[in-house]
């Protein structure tokens, strides 16, 4: 079970659940992800809501490999009135911030966001921890070697599940220790990772249980896939949807999507099968 408290809310989860992205950027890697109005937004919100989605995730600067930074204040007015109009149509969603930028964080918590998914876990801001701590919303860790501008430029590991855990274990007891007590966390698949880095950690996922903390895969038309399969992210759903039915084999709680029908599915089935890996 999975029991998370923000804003005097509190959110019990039985079993896995699915995050679904919305990108409110004009250069995300993924094409599909991107809407053309807050109606069509909010229109596919609910029926996301529909199959089954517990979590939305929205975010207004791209993180893919290369993309270069944008400033506090343009990232902030992309995702504020975003966010304000998926919480006034669908007041019990809870929904994730995903930046790294502390001052975006605390806007988009007043405009109705419960938690903050950071793909730096604070390390490019080093006010984030504070902040996150100071708003008391649950804080979503990921792990990634370098920034989004190098990540990708030669990621070297001795050994990468044991390094990625090591390194998550420290940052939680970095909030911890701030005051931070709702936490997940991500092993960063494709964030400064070989396509070898990233079938590792899968394999690998049950060893972050000893982390005991809600384990966030996020495998959603990754290049893993693409690479692997010679093919475009708007060709991946398929390969997806195996990685993500792997990922719940494998101790994963949170799938965080593009494709929220799909994903919902794999969790109804793997749920049929009989593997319960909601056990921390």
């Amino acid at each position: 079970m999975i029991t998370i408290q923000s804003k005097g809310t509190i959110y019990t989860f039985e079993e896995p659940i699915v995050m679904g992205i919305i990108n409110a950027t004009p250069d995300s890697f993924y094409t599909g992800s991107l809407h053309e109005s807050m109606d069509a937004i909010l229109e596919k919100v609910s029926s996301w809501c529909r199959y089954g989605m517990k979590v939305l995730d929205i975010g207004g600067q791209s993180t893919r490999p290369g993309s270069v930074r944008i400033g506090m204040q343009e990232e902030a007015d992309r995702v504020t009135p975003v966010i304000e109009a998926i919480h006034t149509s669908f007041p019990e969603l809870l929904i994730s911030i995903d930046t790294y930028q502390a001052g975006v964080a605390r806007a988009a918590v007043q405009a109705g966001a419960h938690m903050v998914n950071d793909v730096s876990a604070g390390e490019m801001d080093q006010t984030m921890i504070p902040t996150v701590s100071d708003m008391r919303v649950p804080y979503l860790l990921m792990h990634m070697q370098g920034t989004p501008e190098t990540m990708q430029k030669q990621p070297m590991y001795t050994d990468v599940t044991v390094e990625v855990i090591r390194w998550l274990a420290d940052k939680i007891e970095t909030c911890t220790q701030a005051g931070i007590h709702d936490i997940w966390v991500d092993p960063g698949f494709g964030f400064g990772k070989t396509a070898e880095h990233n079938f590792t950690l899968l394999r690998q996922l049950n060893a972050f249980s000893i982390l005991q903390k809600p384990v966030v895969a996020g495998l959603s038309r990754k290049s893993m896939i693409c690479k692997t399969l010679g093919i475009l992210p708007a060709d991946a759903l398929n390969g997806t949807t195996v990685l993500n039915t792997i990922a719940l084999l494998h101790g994963a709680h949170i799938l965080r999507v593009h494709d929220v029908k799909e994903a919902c599915e794999a969790v109804q089935l793997v749920k049929a099968l009989g593997k319960n890996p909601m056990v921390l």
